[in-house]
């Protein structure tokens, strides 16, 4: 039987906030950010010892905890600090002709709309946001609307596991599977993956995956890994060229040397993925996201009700997992976020994806039934006095 009270004393946030935006940062249990506080001490003691001649040894420790976690070969990760940063790597150096398109869905993260922007115009390629229609019907209906943006053209696809704004869960599965059939390579956006839904890269056709391990696996932040398949890596440059590139004492593997031996990196943050691991376990994890699963399900359609729109997709775990987004209405998004803060203590964020606006709930161990209330009652007051909504 699990002790939520308890659980929720392991977390360091602020008892005076009701804490519903889980999902942007996440935030570390004590035992993790002991872990990390004792890396940095220990690299305050002795930097050399700890950058120099201890810190690759260390990350590969990390690395096989991590790999084992996700179930993939430790070589066939690196760390870095978040998954703008893998994707950059991978953008960057990925081998577009003019003309080249990479089909991704209109619902990606903005800094990666961004990134791929970006390198697409220097590279005379074409970035394509092809459209999901919201609120969506089925996974199938994902699948088929989203290989309608696929031409003869088409080199790559890039898709998200778990939306930021929307807060949808993408049958990657079934479409990395259909693009390797096309002879695609695959890029997923996992960054709310690890630790929030089950995640097996050996089964998963992705050629590259990212994945945030500060968010809900729970480290600190600045800790994100990059999966390349093996056939893949040496496509990839790193985005800062250093000691790794004509390594002076070269591994086994140029992937590692390339991404690792960046020069002086605080690694702390990276090494403490083997405590959150530890930390899951101990705790059951997969019976805390199964009712955190049930708590986000059993009030979106509530949560609609009261502000009169329509779930974006079907209440269930092909579509969910512990968080979800709310359609609402009001021309001032940003000043409803700060009116829930400064005015309910009540940290929920409220997301702009185009013409669309969310006000997105996430849960997380430390969430019960009341914190939903309050933000149920918040809302509720909001509207009643015809403000913000």
């Amino acid at each position: 039987m699990i002790d939520y009270k308890e659980l929720k004393s392991q977390f360091l946030l602020r008892p005076d906030i009701t804490y519903l935006n889980f999902a942007s940062f996440g935030a570390c249990p004590k035992p993790v950010f002991k872990d990390y506080q004792d890396w940095q001490l220990l690299l305050e003691t002795e930097p050399v010892h700890f950058i120099a001649d201890q810190s690759l040894g260390r990350l590969k420790t990390s690395r096989e905890a991590l790999a084992a976690y996700v179930h993939c070969d430790a070589d066939d990760l690196v760390y870095v600090t978040n998954p703008t940063y893998a994707i950059n790597i991978i953008a960057k150096s990925l081998d577009l002709q003019e003309g080249d398109e990479i089909l991704s869905t209109d619902l990606e993260y903005g800094a990666l709309d961004r990134t791929w922007n970006y390198y697409c115009r220097q590279k005379k390629a074409k970035y394509v946001r092809q459209p999901i229609s919201l609120p969506v019907t089925s996974k199938e209906a994902i699948i088929e609307q989203f290989w309608k943006g696929y031409t003869a053209k088409t080199k790559v696809i890039f898709i998200s596991h778990i939306t930021s704004s929307t807060a949808l869960r993408l049958p990657v599965e079934e479409i990395c599977e259909m693009a390797k059939a096309k002879g695609l390579l695959t890029i997923v956006d996992g960054a709310h993956a690890p630790g929030h839904i089950p995640l097996d890269l050996s089964k998963l056709k992705a050629d590259v995956y990212t994945g945030a391990c500060h968010k809900w696996m729970m480290t600190p932040k600045g800790n994100t890994f990059l999966y390349v398949k093996k056939d893949f890596q040496d496509r990839f440059d790193p985005v800062i060229v250093s000691w790794g590139y004509e390594a002076a004492m070269p591994s086994h593997s140029r992937f590692l040397d390339y991404h690792q031996m960046q020069g002086t990196r605080d690694f702390s943050a990276f090494l403490t993925t083997p405590a959150a691991i530890a930390f899951m376990k101990e705790h059951n994890w997969e019976q805390v996201a199964r009712r955190c699963r049930e708590l986000v399900q059993a009030n979106y359609q509530r949560f609609c009700d009261l502000v009169g729109s329509t779930p974006v997709c079907p209440i269930n775990d092909d579509c969910l997992g512990q968080m979800c987004s709310i359609p609402i209405r009001t021309p001032h998004p940003q000043q409803l976020h700060t009116h829930f803060f400064e005015h309910y203590k009540i940290e929920v964020p409220v997301m702009v994806h185009g013409p669309h606006v969310f006000l997105r709930y996430s849960i997380q161990a430390f969430n019960d039934q009341a914190d939903l209330d309050r933000l149920y009652e918040a809302v509720g007051e909001i509207m009643g006095r015809g403000s913000c909504f």
